[in-house]
């Protein structure tokens, strides 16, 4: 069976709540990858990748917080969600270009670019499960 696809309505509707389900979807990951005990990063390692995105923000305008994007798209055919939150935009940690490029060796930029392409794509999942909540509430009948 071919999955249903969305009216416009819906998709506009739906794109509506994504700022609010992005919100959300970030501080889930956050919490996940960056809080805790089970923390991903060192607290020091938090600190570098904050000042990494202060020197970003003041040379480009774009810094990691906050610069990944996130979209809806429909005919995703690998399964039957008719509309998919996808992440648009994944911040990276450039090789040069920015204040402080020398005190980060390539092996912990890449690790870092691991870590926040793993945290945009939680968002995208978080926001996700959002989105299908939203669709399952809209297709109840009244």
């Amino acid at each position: 069976m071919e999955p249903v696809l969305p009216d416009r309505s819906l998709l506009r509707r739906a794109r509506e709540q994504l700022d609010s389900w992005v919100f959300d979807g970030r501080d889930r990951a956050f919490a996940d990858l960056f809080d805790g005990p089970d923390a991903v990063v060192t607290g020091a390692e938090l600190h570098q990748l904050d000042r990494i995105d202060s020197a970003l923000s003041r040379q480009t305008g774009l810094g990691i917080w906050g610069s990944d994007d996130y979209g809806i798209i429909t005919g995703h055919d690998l399964d039957e969600v008719p509309l998919r939150v996808v992440c648009t935009l994944h911040p990276e940690i450039p090789g040069e270009g920015y204040r402080g490029q020398h005190s980060l060796d390539e092996a912990t930029r890449e690790q870092f670019n691991d870590v926040l392409f793993e945290y945009c794509e939680r968002v995208a999942a978080y926001s996700q499960t959002d989105l299908e909540r939203f669709l399952q509430d809209v297709q109840q009948p009244a």
